[in-house]
Formats: C-alpha cells, sequence, structure tokens
C-alpha cells in the first residue's frame, strides 16, 4: 500500500476526484491544491517519512471531497449561512470519510478527512475529538485549511494577508490547534519568507 501512495496513479486518481469538486464549486478552486501543498510541508517540517507526508497530501487534496453531498444552494450561497445551513455543511467531512472509505486504499485516508475540523481543545467536529485523539495528519490539514481560508477572499470578506494569519494561527496555539503544529508552521514560514511563502 505504501509503494502505491508514492506511485504517479493514486494521484492522478486523486487530482481528478478534486476536479470533479471544483467543477461543483468553483469560487474555492485550488484551495485544495493549497491545502495539499502546505500540509505536505508542514510533514516535512515535522521531520515525517515519505510515506507519511504523501499520505497527508493525498488526504489533503480530498479533505474537502464531502462537499460533493451538500445542496448547491448552500454550497454556493453568496453570503454568510445560517446556523442550520452551517450544520449542513458540517456534515461534509462525515460524508467524505463515507465516499473514500469504499476505497480499501483511500482507508487510512479517510479516517484523516473524517476528522480535519477537529480541535486540538476538543471543540471541533464531527467527533469532538481531543488533543492527541485526533489523527496527526487531521491535525495538519486542520491548520492548512484554516490558514488558506483565512488567505482566500470570500464573497463576505476580504483575505487576510499572510502576516495577519499567520498571527491568527499563533493565537490558536493550543486552543483550535496542535501547539507542535503551529510551530512547524511558523518554522516552515520563517524559511520560506525569502521565496514569498507565508
Amino acid at each position: 500500500m505504501d509503494k502505491l501512495f508514492q506511485e504517479d496513479g493514486i494521484h492522478e486518481f486523486v487530482e481528478a476526484f478534486t476536479a470533479a469538486l471544483d467543477a461543483k464549486n468553483t469560487y474555492t478552486r485550488g484551495h485544495s491544491d493549497r491545502v495539499a501543498e502546505l500540509a505536505a510541508a508542514i510533514a516535512r517540517e515535522l521531520g515525517m517519512t515519505k510515506t507519511s507526508q504523501d499520505n497527508i497530501h493525498v488526504a489533503a487534496h480530498l479533505h474537502d471531497i464531502g462537499k460533493i453531498g451538500i445542496p448547491d444552494h448552500i454550497l454556493l450561497k453568496p453570503g454568510r449561512l445560517s446556523p442550520d445551513e452551517f450544520n449542513v455543511i458540517k456534515s461534509h467531512p462525515q460524508v467524505g470519510f463515507e465516499i473514500l472509505n469504499k476505497v480499501t486504499l483511500l482507508r487510512p485516508t479517510a479516517e484523516i478527512v473524517r476528522y480535519h475540523h477537529e480541535r486540538w481543545d476538543g471543540l471541533g467536529y464531527p467527533a469532538g475529538l481531543k488533543g492527541e485523539d485526533i489523527p496527526l495528519g487531521a491535525r495538519i490539514i486542520a491548520l492548512a485549511d484554516a490558514f488558506d481560508a483565512m488567505t482566500s477572499a470570500r464573497s463576505y470578506r476580504l483575505p487576510m494577508t499572510q502576516a495577519a494569519a499567520v498571527q491568527e494561527v499563533l493565537r490558536c496555539r493550543g486552543t483550535q490547534f496542535d501547539p507542535d503544529i503551529v510551530d512547524a508552521f511558523v518554522a516552515f514560514c520563517q524559511a520560506g519568507q525569502e521565496k514569498g511563502v507565508c
């Protein structure tokens, strides 16, 4: 299985899968690609194995695949969601898990996708997992996903600057985000500033 994650075929399959989501929700086109690249960079910074990096990269590409099951009038709503609409959106990690869990090769990825909206303090969803009970890949993707969301424009708000978003990540260290992952993210950003990354 590890070898399959490192081959081009799985990445082509994943890109086709995420292209299906982009076709439905063009407003966030490129989001999964950016999250995947940042999540893989954080995994590298943490010193994870190449196989683990690849697994997280694939999971990050697929983290929002469950949004295929969200009705268009909610997913594509141009303004803020009502509490009821947000509850529907919150079902997407479980829907993504159910889709991916049907593919034997993607079952480890499915678990990461299921928990990518959990929080270090236990106030996330869908299961309210806390701390290291959350799979490491899901904790990494949670930060990468939030950072990209903050630095991307939405119909109801302007994007944050990268510097402001980094400060927000630091503010949420130990509450929303795993402190060790925040530290790795900040180290990656500091190393990448010369290249315009973070």
